[in-house]
């Protein structure tokens, strides 16, 4: 896809961080923007200054753990546009502790998001993308999912959100791969940045009242969180940055779209573990310090 201006993009989790960033750049290429999100405050806040801006922005509280609220959001969309063009399945949560310390509702509320979040709006918006297609011999189609460079490694205490996102890549590329078979002018790609200053180190204050816990955090938990914070905080590249690079994926046609190419060398380590039977490669391998402050923070905890 080159041309965007005049087309209309759907972007989950837009209120904030790489959301925020794909509708300030979809805007300013001049699209129409759909824009969903859990947090109301936020939400309107990023709607009223594209509005302002002059964008055309059509704004909805969505939950992407449910399949009703996706519909609806397509459904809105449909009326207010009469199609799509470019979909963001964007939104995303974190978290951090020994995998065997999380809770049900902590792996429910992770891959809700995360993962049933992408399965929803591939369920319902690629249907109306491939109709539009056939309608319109002209009709070019874009979806984008976000996923994580821990999508293609696996650091410790990230369990829920590794899963979610190693799934998301699997999603994405059978993605791809249906969409060949159909000889479909709709394209996919799967979005892998590493760490980038956003507040997703802070998703917490938007679990959903009926997945929440009052249990104090373990040990692992609290140095999970810290590290969290700390390897977020410390992103060198801007969400923005990530969107220009994102946009200029869906341009060529990217499938891989890699915002971090140095993080690719682990990668690669990994595959060569798997390749060989060797035990799995460490995504902290050129920062040895964090598995150090890890395991300082954690040890007992296995006994």
């Amino acid at each position: 896809m080159e041309n965007f201006a005049g087309r209309v993009a759907v972007i989950t989790g837009a209120g904030s961080g790489l959301g925020r960033e794909f509708a300030n750049e979809a805007a300013r290429l001049g699209m129409k923007l759909v824009l969903a999100d859990i947090d109301a405050h936020a939400l309107e806040q990023a709607a009223s200054a594209l509005q302002a801006g002059g964008a055309d922005v059509l704004a909805m509280v969505c939950d992407v753990r449910k399949a009703a609220h996706v519909e609806e959001l397509a459904d809105a969309a449909m009326i207010r546009y009469h199609g799509v063009h470019l979909l963001f399945n964007n939104a995303g949560v974190g978290t951090a502790g020994l995998i065997w310390e999380y809770t049900e509702a902590d792996w429910d509320w992770v891959l809700g998001v995360n993962l049933w979040g992408v399965i929803h709006g591939v369920r319902v918006f690629t249907p109306l993308m491939l109709e539009a297609a056939r309608r319109d011999p002209d009709y070019e189609g874009h979806i984008v999912n976000t996923a994580s460079m821990a999508g293609l490694l696996v650091p410790p205490v990230m369990g829920p959100y590794n899963v979610s996102k190693h799934a998301v890549v699997a999603l994405s590329e059978t993605l791809y791969h249906d969409l060949r078979l159909v000889d479909a002018s709709v394209k996919a790609s799967v979005l892998c940045p590493y760490f980038v200053p956003t507040e997703i180190a802070h998703s917490e204050r938007h679990r959903a009242g009926e997945l929440r816990h009052d249990a104090p955090p373990t040990p692992s938990q609290q140095a999970g969180q810290a590290l969290l914070e700390q390897a977020v905080a410390s992103g060198t590249m801007s969400a923005a940055e990530v969107a220009r690079i994102t946009f200029d994926g869906i341009r060529r046609g990217d499938f891989y779209i890699h915002t971090h190419p140095q993080a690719l060398q682990a990668v690669a380590q990994r595959m060569d573990a798997i390749v060989h039977g060797n035990p799995p490669a460490d995504a902290y391998a050129a920062t040895p310090q964090f598995t150090d402050q890890l395991r300082a923070a954690v040890q007992g905890s296995g006994k």
